[in-house]
């Protein structure tokens, strides 16, 4: 069973801040654990005031925590929002295989 979108989630949020390269690969940098926001911002090809832009959105979508460890920030990932923009999908996804189904039966038995 899929699961609800809870109430409190921007799922509109969620999907804008996967919608861009550099919030995507930050996402999978920090899913590895925790990274300070300099070593987040070191394999991007742009400047930390950008990295410190797409960590507000991911921020602000829920889907990273930010926490000061003494002078250093470090990203966490939170992956409830993914998991619930994932049953979003997933109810889309069920329903187009159901309807390619229904094509592929209706296909064979115009071929009979």
């Amino acid at each position: 069973m899929v699961e609800q979108v809870p109430d409190d989630l921007d799922l509109d949020a969620v999907f804008q801040a996967l919608a861009h390269p550099i919030r995507r690969a930050i996402l999978e940098q920090v899913a590895n654990g925790p990274e300070s926001v300099g070593d987040v911002a070191e394999p991007h090809d742009v400047s930390l005031a950008a990295v410190s832009k797409h960590l507000h959105v991911l921020e602000d979508a829920g889907l990273i925590e930010m926490k000061k460890d003494g002078r250093v920030r470090q990203c966490h990932l939170d992956a409830a929002p993914l998991s619930a923009a994932f049953g979003w999908l997933t109810r889309y996804r069920v329903f187009w295989e159901d309807r390619f189904d229904a094509l592929a039966d209706h296909l064979e038995q115009e071929d009979q």
